[in-house]
């Protein structure tokens, strides 16, 4: 096999965490709103819980993508 084929595959493994990610970002505002509907007085505690949530799964992404465009370009 071509390196450079081995490197596109090893790209597209590298980002197949952002499907996750999709999920895990709706999952997580599905259920924050849901919980707002509920209880609109605990709102702001919820909101602050929701954005560091989101930081955190946004990372991953980051992450995979940073992983990919390394692969690709650096390697």
């Amino acid at each position: 096999m071509d390196v450079e084929v081995a490197r596109l595959i090893g790209a597209g493994i590298a980002v197949l965490p952002l499907f996750g990610v999709g999920l895990g970002l709706g999952k997580l505002f599905a259920s924050l709103t849901e919980s707002i509907a509920r209880n609109p007085s605990a709102s702001s505690d919820l909101k602050s819980n929701g954005i560091l949530s989101f930081a955190l799964i946004e990372s991953i992404a980051l992450l995979s993508f940073v992983v990919a465009m390394i692969i690709l370009f650096a390697v």
